[in-house]
């Protein structure tokens, strides 16, 4: 099961740059991983994969 949902807006936990889950994917081994875009915080945009426990939902503003 997956904590959290495409197209979903969450944020590095230890950063805390927000951006939306544009993949996941699902192991026997290991901690499921989303692919994340965002904004880093010199402006650059960037993709990557992150383990989930890497990623919080987002704060409302």
């Amino acid at each position: 099961m997956f904590k959290h949902e495409l197209g979903q807006v969450v944020q590095i936990t230890i950063s805390g740059e927000e951006g939306r889950i544009k993949g996941r994917a699902e192991y026997t081994n290991m901690s499921n991983k989303y692919y994340f875009h965002h904004l880093t915080a010199d402006g650059y945009a960037f993709d990557r994969w992150f383990d989930e426990s890497d990623l919080s939902p987002a704060k409302p503003v």
